[in-house]
């Protein structure tokens, strides 16, 4: 997968990365900007659930849950 394409979905567990952007349109793009998933915000991956799905990542100091479906639309470096 080359690096433009590299969502918060690929990320392993334990790395940070930046976010480079957003996927998505209307309310689905607005809830991840709500939840302090903006662009240059840094994220840090901390688990995954057994069958992968919720993601609990780390932004702003504070920890969040997302599905795979939300994570998708993050576009990290």
């Amino acid at each position: 997968m080359a690096e433009e394409e590299k969502t918060l979905r690929d990320v392993p567990i334990g790395a940070t990365v930046r976010v480079r952007g957003l996927a998505g349109e209307g309310a689905v793009r607005r809830r991840i900007m709500d939840m302090g998933l903006t662009k240059g915000t840094s994220v840090t991956v901390r688990k995954v659930a057994p069958l992968g799905d919720p993601i609990e990542v780390t932004v702003r100091g504070f920890e969040l849950s997302l599905r795979k479906d939300e994570a998708k639309n993050v576009l990290v470096s």
